[in-house]
């Protein structure tokens, strides 16, 4: 049965609007309608109580969340603990990313994902695949002792789940381009990332079919003078997208400011690269049999590398509008429409438009998340 929300502030193409009404009916808009409009006379309806009503958000890098790191937990319900506990915070879309890992760990990750999907977990859109194929000078927090490069074997299966999408990042210069062809010949999205590679090197890269940059700045060359570095290649390239951290900690707002002034709009979306303790009361986790531990919100290992964050993609939108004084639409779009079109997914998700997938996220004045839709289905998140 079709229901209308009413009584909100929507998030089109062009911005804010009152006085509009989202029709949903078996799991997708059917229309976006006047307030006025007769036929929401016959229809169930949701009073949104004034709140703002914005496009659910995808996360493409969600290591954890609810107490539970996709390493350690490779099934379907650890996967499908994770999304939920993403949900509350306005995600309403995500890819479970697997840390560098040994190739059983890889294979018990993929199919868990196939099934989660297969099982209709909510918000599960396919799995991203950071390592093992990195550069041991950019690791960060991953185990260099499980670096490798990728076989046919092994292109096979990191290209295998079959019934969603899948986000692989690795370093350019550790695996040759004609790899790299292969992996997206497969069907794999290739991201640059935990990189040294030269810019030379990154060209090249994306050249062989890498769309994009994990988390940007983080992990990979930086921008010089004389070495632009990978970081300088993501900035020069117009086609490419960047996903970035936004918690004031793994990137400097100055940072982030040059980033938005060098990227197309839309080519730039919001990460959180979150660990187990988003959504949970525990703020330590373990991986590679070391506890972990945030500390005032930032995550390191013991030699006092960024282990991920403890960030949450609500949070990450209010800090866009806060820190970097972007309008309330892009920061959302940031977090919805971008991300969404870089996975190749911006025809079905990203958008309040006629023919989308009901996923929705209603704000409170305070930008604080109170309930989200996913394939229509609403769940309430009260403060």
């Amino acid at each position: 049965m079709a229901t209308a929300l009413v009584n909100g502030r929507l998030l089109g193409d062009d911005g804010f609007h009152d006085g509009r009404v989202v029709l949903v009916d078996g799991g997708r808009i059917s229309a976006v309608i006047d307030a006025r409009d007769p036929r929401i006379a016959d229809v169930d309806r949701i009073d949104l109580d004034g709140g703002t009503l914005v496009p659910g958000f995808v996360d493409v890098q969600v290591n954890g969340g609810g107490g539970v790191l996709l390493n350690n937990t490779p099934t379907p319900e650890g996967v499908r603990a994770i999304a939920a506990a993403h949900r509350r915070f306005g995600t309403t879309g995500l890819l479970p990313t697997l840390i560098s890992d040994d190739i059983d760990t890889m294979r018990a990750a993929i199919a868990a994902v196939r099934q989660a999907i297969a099982q209709g977990v909510p918000g599960v859109l396919g799995i991203h695949l950071e390592g093992p194929y990195l550069a041991p000078t950019r690791k960060g927090t991953h185990d260099a002792r499980v670096f490798r490069v990728p076989d046919a074997d092994e292109i096979a299966l990191a290209t295998s789940l079959g019934n969603g999408v899948t986000l692989l990042t690795l370093a350019p210069e550790r695996v040759p381009p004609a790899t790299i062809r292969a992996l997206v010949a497969g069907g794999a999205i290739v991201a640059a990332g935990h990189t040294a590679g030269s810019y030379e090197q990154i060209l090249a890269g994306l050249a062989a079919g890498v769309r994009g940059f994990t988390h940007l700045y983080n992990a990979m060359s930086p921008l010089q003078g004389r070495e632009p570095g990978t970081v300088g290649a993501a900035l020069e390239d117009r086609d490419s997208w960047c996903g970035i951290i936004v918690d004031g900690v793994h990137v400097h707002p100055a940072s982030l400011r040059v980033a938005l002034a060098a990227k197309p709009r839309g080519k730039l979306f919001l990460v959180t690269d979150a660990m187990p303790m988003v959504g949970a009361d525990d703020p330590a986790f373990v991986l590679y049999g070391e506890t972990i531990t945030a500390v005032d919100g930032v995550v390191r290992n013991a030699a006092g590398s960024l282990a991920g964050s403890a960030l949450d993609m609500g949070t990450a939108v209010r800090n866009t509008v806060r820190m970097l004084g972007l309008p309330l639409e892009e920061a959302v779009r940031m977090a919805s429409r971008y991300p969404a079109e870089f996975l190749g997914l911006g025809d079905r998700h990203g958008r309040i438009a006629p023919g989308y997938a009901a996923d929705l996220v209603l704000l409170d004045a305070a930008l604080e998340v109170r309930a989200t839709w996913i394939a229509g289905e609403m769940a309430r998140h009260d403060a």
